[in-house]
Order: structure tokens, then C-alpha cells, then sequence
């Protein structure tokens, strides 16, 4: 089957969409040690993807996840947990899924993208891991579908 063809409207803004997952063992997340990308180099962060051109959320998340840690998720597994539209080095889209369930054992895949992993509590996030992530996950556990996050005051935040 031939790749699908796009048309680009070139009136509107793009946002780089990309995909975060909360891989959860024991009450506690899995984050990694940023390295490599020049955003949030030594943070922790979730493992996260951008999503491809023709790909949905869902095989990036799948994909993403098998790259950077060589575990496995079956896609009927991943529960969504909300969307953040969030000011970073540019406004972007993030999704967020969450799974308690995979196959394989996390280990680094890519060590010049990520130097450590860390099961976290949530609750007590470590003091060097993105802001964005304790806001995401206490959405994801609270059924907040969309956060507007680093905007000025004079951005109202959507519930």
C-alpha cells in the first residue's frame, strides 16, 4: 500500500506533538535521566517520544518505549492520561499515557539520550525531575483531560 499523501495548510501554527508514558510498578513511576537532547539535560523525565509523521499516539507510545527501554506494550494496555498544551523552548502538545503492565525488564537502550533510571513515588517526585510531570500525573490520577502549563498569568488555564 502506498504511503498516505499529506496537504499542509500553511495559514495555521504547528505544535510539535509528542508522547509521555508513566510506566507504574508498586505504587512508583519509572523516570529517566535525561542526556544528549539540549532540553532538560541531567532531569529526570518520562520516557517520551515525538510523534512521526502518519503515526498515531498510541504506535508512538509502543514504539517509543521499546527503543529507549527494550520492554514491550501491548497497545490495549495504555490508559490515556491526559493532554498538555505547554510553553517549553516552544509551545508544544503532549500526551500522556499510563500502564501498569508490560513485558520485559526496563534497562537503558539509548545512553546518549538517558544516563539513569529511577523508580519514583509520585508523590515525592526528586527535586531535579521536569516541572511538568508531578502536574501531569496528579491530572492523569484526577481525570484532568487538557492542562494549559508555562504560559504568562493572562493565559487561562482550560479544566
Amino acid at each position: 500500500m502506498a504511503a498516505p499523501q499529506y496537504a499542509f495548510d500553511t495559514k495555521h501554527d504547528r505544535y510539535p506533538l509528542a508522547v509521555h508514558v508513566f510506566l507504574v510498578r508498586q505504587g512508583k513511576i519509572l523516570l529517566m535521566r535525561r542526556a544528549g537532547s539540549g532540553y532538560g539535560d541531567g532531569r529526570l523525565g518520562l520516557p517520551a517520544g515525538h510523534v512521526d509523521l502518519g503515526e498515531t499516539p498510541t504506535a508512538c507510545a509502543v514504539r517509543e518505549i521499546a527503543e529507549e527501554l527494550g520492554i514491550v506494550l501491548n497497545p490495549e494496555d495504555l490508559q490515556p492520561g491526559g493532554t498538555m498544551f505547554r510553553n517549553s523552548q516552544e509551545p508544544r502538545v503532549d500526551l500522556f499515557f499510563h500502564t501498569r503492565s508490560w513485558a520485559g525488564t526496563p534497562e537503558i537502550r539509548e545512553p546518549h539520550k538517558c544516563t539513569e533510571l529511577l523508580w519514583a513515588d509520585p508523590a515525592h517526585l526528586p527535586a531535579d525531575t521536569l516541572d511538568f510531570i508531578a502536574v501531569a500525573w496528579n491530572d492523569a490520577q484526577n481525570g484532568r483531560g487538557l492542562r494549559e502549563f508555562g504560559f504568562t498569568p493572562k493565559a487561562r488555564e482550560c479544566s
